[in-house]
Order: C-alpha cells, then sequence, then structure tokens
C-alpha cells in the first residue's frame, strides 16, 4: 500500500501524460456542460420566479426533484435517446465526449435552475417596487435581478459544477469509458480500482479531492463576499 501512495505522488508530480489527458478532459466535459446549463438555468430560473402562469407551482416542484435526479437514470434515458434506434442516433453522440456532456448538461440544469428560482424571487420581493416605480416590466428586470444576486448564483454555479465532476454513472453509460477518448477522473478511478491499479486510482482521487475542495472554498469564499458586500 505505501508503494500505491509514492506511486501516486510520482504520477502527480511528474506530469503523467495519461494522467493528464484525464484530467483535461474531466474539466473540458465539466466546464463545457456548466456553460450550457448556465446560459439555459439561469434565465429560466429568473422567468419562473419573477412570472405567473398556470403550471408554475408543478414546474417548482419537478426542479426541486430534479436536482436529485438518479445519474444512472439519467444516463439510461440519454443511452437510449443516442443509441442507433433512438431519435437522435443519427447525431452519432454516443460514445463521445458529447454525449457526455449532454449527460452532466442535465444534471447540472435543474440545480442552476432551481437555486436561481429561489434567489431571484427573494429579490424580487426586495426591489419589485422600486423596479416598478422606474418603470421596469418583470421581463425587463430579469437581468437586473442576475446581476444583483451575482454572487448568490455564483453558489449555485459551484454547485452545479461539483455535482457534475463528482459524476459517474451517466457519463459511463453514454460515453463508455474509452481510454483516452472517454475517460473521465471518476470513471477511471472506478475501472483502475477494479483493476488493481491503485497508483492511478489514488493520484485521479487525490486531484478530484483537490478539485472539491477547491469549490467548497470558492462557495464559502463566494458566500462571505455576498454578505459583505450586502450589508
Amino acid at each position: 500500500m505505501p508503494e500505491a501512495f509514492t506511486a501516486a505522488l510520482q504520477l502527480v508530480t511528474s506530469g503523467d501524460p495519461e494522467l493528464t489527458r484525464i484530467v483535461v478532459l474531466s474539466l473540458r466535459v465539466t466546464l463545457s456542460a456548466l456553460l450550457i446549463a448556465s446560459l439555459i438555468g439561469l434565465p429560466l430560473g429568473a422567468f419562473i420566479a419573477i412570472t405567473r402562469f398556470p403550471g408554475r407551482p408543478a414546474i417548482v416542484v419537478l426542479l426541486n426533484t430534479f436536482m436529485g435526479f438518479p445519474p444512472v437514470v439519467a444516463g439510461l434515458l440519454i443511452y437510449l435517446l443516442l443509441s442507433r434506434s433512438g431519435p437522435l442516433g443519427a447525431l452519432g453522440l454516443l460514445f463521445t465526449p458529447g454525449a457526455m456532456i449532454v449527460a452532466q448538461t442535465v444534471l447540472i440544469l435543474p440545480i442552476v435552475a432551481s437555486l436561481t428560482r429561489q434567489v431571484v424571487e427573494d429579490l424580487w420581493v426586495d426591489y419589485e417596487e422600486q423596479l416598478r416605480s422606474l418603470g421596469s416590466s418583470r421581463l425587463r428586470a430579469i437581468p437586473t435581478l442576475l446581476w444583483d444576486g451575482r454572487y448568490s448564483l455564483l453558489t449555485a454555479l459551484l454547485a452545479g459544477f461539483g455535482r457534475a465532476s463528482a459524476e459517474v454513472g451517466a457519463v459511463m453509460i453514454v460515453g463508455g469509458n474509452i481510454a483516452g477518448y472517454t475517460r473521465t477522473m471518476t470513471t477511471a478511478i472506478a475501472l483502475e480500482t477494479s483493476k488493481g491499479d491503485l497508483a492511478l486510482a489514488l493520484a485521479l482521487g487525490a486531484i478530484l479531492l483537490a478539485l472539491t475542495l477547491a469549490l467548497n472554498a470558492g462557495a464559502f469564499g463566494t458566500a462571505r463576499l455576498a454578505q459583505r458586500v450586502g450589508g
């Protein structure tokens, strides 16, 4: 066991090509999914927060429910959509990084949209009269509210990133865990541990743990900054 830790440390410090490739792919997939989920989830959550329409309570409940959407179920549904016999099979995305981005986007989107709705709804209660007195409609108020709640929303984005970066089930189902192509940190850890290659698994685990620590520190720092800015 000590030999495994020593070998893992050597892999990290030497910049092992395979280790680097896995980490870079993981970050590329997760950041791409986070960007897509943010572009959709931020305005969607804000729209739901300040508008009233039939079925709104049901949508809110669904968003909250899908925050805990089981990754393997998400992976299965996306697999069925992207398989050759599925409706999106012609795109040829299955077992590619693109399919993994889709899977992680599906997992992140409800988190971003739901937390955005909560933040913007609270801000709308505080600033509705002021914004209306300035002649702002509900829809025109969305950019203002998103900007005002940017620190809290950054915490929501960090939560989404953390959810995706630690996920294994969905990306393994739709990505296939192909060496050098669709193998991410979490899927590689699972595979290498089952093979008994503890050095690579430990090295990737240490990097993933450091990433998680950095995310939590970022979320904590952002929350403290928001409190200071908010007075």
